[in-house]
């Protein structure tokens, strides 16, 4: 592995409280996509992997790390292709605008994304939430002047786990893939980070994702992203 001189950070469970953030606006969404069937948009965040015992979304699901277009697919499996891209664009709406403005961060994010900005670490994010509601989160944050870039589902031709966002970031910051961390709750942002080949692929505890579900693809396992100036720190003084 080499210098980590860029990260790349999923932005819900990683740099924001995905439960304090989203699980309103599921349901805001399930019960507009069902009509106002209570019944109808339990079993519509069912399937999106809501765990009701839990009261949390499970790993890996469909609500958890996936895009707009998959909740579409998954709810409304019969639309034609129109009628299908106005209600991804109608969830688009909803998610930029409501997800951006009720975004909550994790503790010590923010202080820790202004001192990995102090390190001249280039930062970025890489989302399957829209491009616009990721600037806009970043604004609500008020982290944004800190970022070089926001990668949404949109921004690229293939959205996570595919390596689009990474080798568009290494496009703008003229970094290797080698010399990127890629860090975020769930497996896709891991298989994007080996897909891509980042010099680190870092999970965290603070999301949706477990110790168990991270394990088998991540370099290392932190518990927030706030761990990880310290982390880094360690790593380069092992290497010296």
């Amino acid at each position: 592995m080499g210098d980590i001189k860029g990260i790349l950070f999923d932005k819900d469970g990683t740099l924001v409280d995905f439960n304090a953030t989203w699980l309103g606006i599921a349901d805001y969404m399930a019960m507009e996509a069902a009509e106002g069937d209570r019944w109808k948009a339990d079993r519509l965040l069912a399937a999106a992997g809501f765990d009701f015992a839990a009261k949390r979304f499970k790993p890996d699901s469909i609500f958890a790390s996936g895009s707009n277009l998959d909740v579409v697919e998954l709810w409304f499996p019969r639309l034609s292709d129109e009628d299908q891209m106005s209600a991804v664009a109608h969830f688009n709406e909803i998610t930029s605008m409501k997800g951006s403005a009720l975004a909550v961060a994790l503790p010590g994010i923010v202080e820790t994304l202004r001192a990995l900005h102090k390190k001249a670490y280039r930062l970025g994010v890489a989302t399957n939430d829209s491009t616009s509601g990721a600037e806009k989160t970043l604004v609500t944050l008020g982290v944004a002047q800190l970022f070089d870039a926001a990668y949404g589902y949109d921004a690229v031709a293939n959205p996570k786990p595919a390596p689009d966002a990474i080798l568009a970031f290494c496009d703008l910051t003229g970094l290797r893939p080698a010399e990127i961390a890629m860090i975020g709750d769930n497996r896709h942002d891991l298989e994007m980070a080996r897909a891509g080949g980042c010099g680190l692929a870092i999970g965290v505890l603070s999301g949706t994702g477990t110790r168990e579900s991270l394990s088998l693809i991540a370099d290392v396992i932190l518990d927030s992203v706030a761990d990880l100036p310290d982390f880094l720190s360690a790593r380069v003084k092992e290497t010296i």
